[in-house]
């Protein structure tokens, strides 16, 4: 104890630990991500997705739902990838070290090492007519070569042949680095994309007689394409598709002009001649020599101007899409390509009477001509239907609208889900609508509001719910003031005969008491809420007295004038609680207030404190401990004001 004035505070000290539960993530499949773009094929037998990562020297491995699978590192930095026409080999281009590595699709293991003699290469890398052809050089000096798998170098023969680019037919030889393409379906055709100066060069090779033969070159200045950053072959035509906008055909050993998509940065083109666009972030797929695409696909905020970052498989089934966030591409898998996607609308009222008939309507619409008398299921879904309910199925109108009515038998939020189910040329599409179905009110009401309770109080709380349809069941829940003691549910259950249910509620705070009805299929929700209030409990001892005797009717505690009371006051705690103590002094028939002042209440609910001496005797005082409610510290309790005490001082 510490002396004041008046009396002396006992200090409080009180801690509190909080703790916390981390909850552990979901395990989920490794992503395929590279940091820049190396070289990307698809292999339709092993059904896996090679992704050279040029700035991390390795290969990695997906497989067809873009799930990582292997990885094969150190390898130095990798530009280009192709596989062999029999699936048995994939070969990669390694520039920094002048090198063509020959692997195994399965296992990534290195089968055969190919020494390119080149300062400036090899770049790129495509495999047909029974070999890999890779393009190497710079500006100015730029050829291809060529590597026969079949050509045992411990026999003296040196399976690479470089400077393979024929300058007959073709006036001049590359001018700088070459993309390349082939065409599974075309054996022995190599296309070459002149890239690195300002020119759209290119040329088209007859490569199946070992030797490479001009079947058609270009050399300009961008006058038939504005430069060259991607060259494929198109499938079933004597034609090449540019940066996946221009399409040039080529005959009696030119090229002309033959029709172009909507811009693109770049492109890959199906075996059966689908050809997939990307620009923006989006990839579109577009039928042969169509302008308005099959499908879109958006890739989320990606605007990465990269080229080759589009794959088929080749069954068409599916494309690959390199997708950049900006600091890396990660392989994202696109489904069902050559579906197109309708639009489906439907358009319920907002609101609608229970029981009465409304008219939902909306429109079926498709980029590629959908069928006739194309029919959409209908499902409703309401309270008395969680899992919805099958209506009649609708047929869509010639211009693509439909329409249809229904009478709603339950109220609350009602669901109208309409679904095509799709056909050969067009993917599901599903759209829905809600209507807030109105219902009837009812009565719910809870006792007790406002009522005041000693602490400790086992106080019934009873909830009455009027008329509804089939739900008669209420949930009751307790809601202590202060912030540590979470709102609870304490009573749930149906009603009685008499539409009562009750909840007792042992009441040491102020409570908020509420009753809920969720409602039901013809009747609206419903809550009820009262407060009902709870003192503390308080009591004051006192000590140091001599002894205990009445005066007139009213029991003192006696003291010597020159004792200090002690008055330990017991309350309920809560952290930072404070009691008042009350303190008056007995003059000409009238008590009247000397002081209150405000002293702590220790974790274990007590609080003390000693009362000054007045050093006169014949002195009457009274004193009391109270809690107030927003002064003592908290506001969880109603103001409660503990019993007076008498002290009497003598000589």
């Amino acid at each position: 104890m510490r002396s004041t004035s008046v009396a002396t505070a006992l200090a409080v000290v009180f801690s509190s630990a909080a703790l916390s539960v981390v909850a552990a993530g979901t395990a989920s499949a490794a992503a395929t991500t590279v940091t820049d773009i190396g070289g990307f094929v698809v292999d339709g037998a092993l059904q896996r997705v090679f992704v050279g990562d040029a700035a991390n020297g390795r290969i990695v491995a997906s497989d067809y739902n873009g799930t990582l699978v292997d990885s094969d590192a150190g390898l130095g930095s990798v530009s280009d990838l192709a596989l062999s026409d029999d699936g048995s080999t994939l070969y990669a281009t390694l520039p920094n070290t002048h090198q063509v590595l020959a692997l195994d699709p399965a296992t990534l293991d290195v089968k055969t090492t190919y020494s390119i003699p080149t300062d400036t290469g090899p770049r790129h890398v495509a495999f047909t007519g029974g070999k890999a052809w890779f393009s190497y050089g710079d500006q100015w000096d730029g050829d291809i070569g060529s590597i026969d798998p079949t050509v045992d170098p411990a026999g003296g023969t040196d399976p690479v042949a470089m400077a393979q680019f024929p300058t007959d037919g073709t006036s001049v030889g590359l001018w700088g680095p070459a993309l390349l393409d082939t065409d599974p379906n075309r054996p022995g055709v190599l296309a070459v994309g002149q890239t690195g100066i300002s020119t759209d060069s290119m040329a088209v090779l007859d490569v199946s007689g070992g030797t490479a033969k001009a079947t058609a070159w270009y050399f300009g200045d961008y006058t038939l394409n504005s430069g060259i950053g991607d060259i494929d072959l198109v499938p079933g035509a004597d034609q090449v598709l540019v940066n996946g906008t221009d399409r040039d055909a080529w005959a009696d050993g030119k090229f002309s002009k033959a029709g172009s998509y909507p811009g693109a940065w770049g492109a890959d083109i199906a075996p059966n001649g689908l050809v997939a666009q990307f620009n923006a972030g989006k990839v579109a797929v577009y039928r042969p020599d169509a302008t308005k695409p099959l499908r879109t696909y958006s890739l989320g905020t990606s605007t990465d101007y990269a080229t080759g970052n589009l794959r088929w498989a080749p069954d068409s089934s599916r494309i690959f899409a390199l997708a950049s966030n900006g600091s890396s591409y990660t392989l994202k898998v696109l489904t069902q390509p050559t579906l197109n996607v309708p639009t489906l609308t439907v358009n319920a009222p907002s609101s609608a009477p229970r029981a009465k008939k409304l008219t939902v309507t909306g429109k079926l619409s498709a980029t590629v001509p959908l069928p006739a008398g194309a029919r959409l299921s209908v499902t409703r879904t309401d309270i008395e239907s969680p899992s919805g309910k099958t209506l009649a199925a609708v047929t869509v109108k010639a211009d693509g609208t439909y329409s249809f009515a229904d009478t709603p038998p339950a109220g609350g939020t009602v669901t109208y889900k309409v679904t095509y189910a799709g056909d050969a040329g067009h993917t599901t599409a599903t759209a829905s609508d809600k209507v807030a179905v109105s219902r009837a009110a009812t009565g719910l009401s809870l006792n007790n509001n406002g009522k005041l309770y000693n602490y400790g109080a086992d106080v019934k709380f009873t909830a009455h719910l009027g008329t509804t349809y089939k739900n008669r069941s209420v949930r009751i829940y307790a809601d202590p003031f202060g912030g540590d003691k979470p709102k609870k549910l304490i009573k749930t259950g149906k009603v009685d005969s008499h539409g009562n249910i009750t909840a007792w509620v042992d009441m040491t705070r102020d409570t908020a008491v509420s009753a809920v009805f969720d409602g039901d299929a013809r009747y609206a929700p419903k809550t009820a809420k009262v407060t009902a209030y709870a003192r503390v409990k308080v009591s004051t001892a006192v000590s140091k007295h001599y002894k205990t005797a009445k005066i007139g009717s009213t029991s003192y505690y006696w003291f010597h004038k020159n004792t200090d009371p002690v008055l330990t006051t017991t309350m309920t705690y809560y952290p930072g609680r404070e009691q008042r103590l009350d303190i008056q002094v007995y003059y000409q028939g009238t008590w009247y207030t000397t002081d209150s002042e405000y002293f702590p209440v220790a974790s274990n609910g007590k609080s003390g404190v000693r009362l000054g001496a007045p050093g006169e005797s014949g002195i009457r005082a009274r004193v009391r401990s109270a809690y107030v409610n927003g002064s003592s510290g908290d506001s969880v309790n109603s103001t409660t004001y503990g019993a007076w005490k008498y002290l009497y001082f003598s000589n």
